[in-house]
């Protein structure tokens, strides 16, 4: 760690080698300062048919054509995560955009269950059918994607894989029609949350609105 100033003495930084750090101590910097980060929900089905359901907020657009989205799912303990396995069995999964009115549900998915076990039960969520693939979504969200997995990269380093990063391209779009507006989505209808860090959580606040230039 190195402590600087430019500007005469102004601004105070400090630079920090996260080579000299722990994975925790990293973890934390990221989470805390890449914010607000958007939440995937994610349903998933295990090959005895038992319907997972995670929330993960490294998640992000890839490109609008084709539709992408990209996700980002951390092993424990050297150990894949049933999302992570399911979707590499199946191929296909949902991913759910987290709005305020079922966020609380969302958290109790974060529980640690056994892979025969549904996070879906745990919360009381409801399975609503998907249209194009096996894989169900949940009522409660009002914007869902039916993806199929279109590339796998195992991330890490030193010959250890500690990330499972998907690319989905969305089959099919799933939304509410108060949140639907002429082709766009009204923020205020989608109330959607996103992942500070710790057990924090952020709301959409104030907008600000800047043209770009031409």
């Amino acid at each position: 760690m190195v402590i600087y100033s430019l500007n005469k003495g102004k601004c105070i930084l400090i630079e920090i080698n996260p080579l000299e750090q722990t994975e925790r101590d990293n973890y934390k910097l990221l989470i805390g300062t890449v914010v607000p980060r958007p939440i995937a929900f994610i349903t998933s089905e295990a090959i005895d048919g038992t319907i997972n359901g995670a929330p993960f907020s490294y998640f992000n657009v890839v490109t609008a054509d084709p539709p992408m989205l990209s996700v980002s799912i951390q092993r424990k303990n050297d150990r894949q995560k049933d999302t992570a396995k399911n979707i590499l069995a199946k191929g296909n999964f949902v991913i759910h955009i987290v709005s305020k009115d079922y966020v609380e549900k969302i958290n109790q998915t974060a529980a640690s269950l056994a892979e025969d076990e549904s996070e879906i039960t745990l919360a009381s969520l409801t399975l609503a059918p998907s249209t194009h693939i096996s894989t169900p979504g949940i009522e409660e969200a009002k914007v869902r994607y039916e993806c199929v997995m279109e590339q796998h990269l195992p991330l890490g380093s030193d010959g250890q894989v500690t990330t499972d990063f998907f690319i989905a391209k969305v089959q099919t779009m799933h939304i509410a029609e108060e949140v639907y507006d002429d082709g766009k989505i009204v923020y205020e209808e989608l109330a959607a949350m996103s992942r500070l860090a710790g057990n924090d959580y952020a709301e959409i606040g104030d907008i600000t609105t800047i043209k770009r230039p031409d």
